[in-house]
């Protein structure tokens, strides 16, 4: 099979052949058609893979070729993805109270295992999502991490149907973001740089638009009544502090993005609102199935550039240089 890989830390992907991978105990072999590139993959050439070569990866889509032993629920010719969460070790702590996706020995699609930049991958069962007839392979890769960080994310966050919920950033998470929020009945804020984007943010679904160089993101939140929740997906920190004091009482600033500097809020802006700024970390696999789901019943549908395989570096540059629109996916 054909498969992209980084074959040390710091390196830079390499087009090679390899034999084709079969499933052990507990895994199922899929046959992928589709990949979504993602920010994270650069975790793979820093040096964060369990080791290397390691094929990067974590927005799959394609069918399932065969199952190992012992593996229930899933037959050859099932559509499935294979997202961020690849499997839990169901022995520690956080697993036993059911709460999967804090395992602390969870697999990392991509990272402790290869992943989607590949002919074939192998994963564990329990990394599985359905995909439903109503979603294309390219349009199911890219829900795998940034459709289901922003569904998620928004249904964790303790915002309730009607409520003002903003959305911070139109790239790749944020233009899933606004249209998951707008069409499950939230009243929708889209926060961006710049006024030309106003009428990209209004066609996703957006009820208001908020552009972050001309006017106190904060202090317009707070003319609307104050947001429930904030889903931050953008990777600038002082951004995401912006929109802390439009939080309604007790509203919550879920991160979503990963910001190099660390995110500094002054107490009094939490303090006198019994604010919360919290971190969410994706989702399992049937978080992944109910996003795919929700997605093709309400027409969510991400915006994707589409690349051959063997062009996974020039797709993976464009993509980290934000020159895509909105997501970049591999397609074999």
């Amino acid at each position: 099979m054909r498969a992209v890989q980084v074959p040390a830390a710091g390196a830079d992907f390499e087009v090679v052949e390899r034999d084709r991978p079969e499933p052990a105990r507990g895994q199922v072999l899929v046959r992928v058609t589709a990949n979504g590139v993602c920010h994270s993959d650069a975790w793979a050439q820093g040096g964060m893979a369990s080791e290397y070569p390691r094929v990067p990866g974590h927005e799959a889509a394609g069918v399932v070729e065969s199952v190992g032993e012992g593996v229930e629920g899933w037959e050859t010719g099932t559509r499935v993805g294979v997202g961020w969460f690849g499997g839990a070790c169901h022995v520690c702590d956080p697993c036993r109270r059911g709460d999967f996706i804090s395992c602390q020995r969870m697999g990392v699609t991509g990272l402790s295992a290869d992943g989607g930049y590949a002919d074939y991958l192998v994963a564990p069962a329990d990394a599985l999502a359905r995909i439903p007839d109503g979603l294309s392979d390219t349009a199911a890769a890219p829900l795998m991490c940034a459709g289901v960080t922003t569904f998620h994310g928004l249904r964790e966050s303790g915002a309730r149907i009607g409520d003002l919920v903003a959305v911070l950033g139109l790239g790749g998470l944020g233009h899933l973001g606004v249209q998951f929020a707008s069409k499950l009945g939230f009243e929708t804020v889209a926060i961006a740089r710049g006024a030309e984007k106003g009428d990209f943010a209004k066609q996703l679904g957006a009820h208001h638009y908020l552009d972050s160089t001309a006017v106190d993101v904060g202090e317009e939140l707070s003319k609307l009544g104050g947001a429930s929740a904030v889903l931050a997906t953008v990777t600038d920190a002082a951004a995401m502090a912006a929109t802390v004091p439009g939080l309604a009482p007790r509203g919550r600033l879920v991160v979503l993005g990963a910001p190099e500097q660390p995110l500094a809020l002054p107490a009094t802006d939490l303090i006198s609102a019994s604010r919360v700024v919290a971190g969410h970390a994706s989702g399992t696999a049937k978080d992944s199935e109910d996003t795919l789901r929700v997605a093709a019943r309400l027409g969510v549908k991400p915006m994707v550039e589409t690349a051959p395989l063997e062009e996974a570096a020039t797709a993976f540059a464009r993509m980290m240089d934000g020159k895509a629109r909105f997501r970049m996916v591999l397609t074999t």
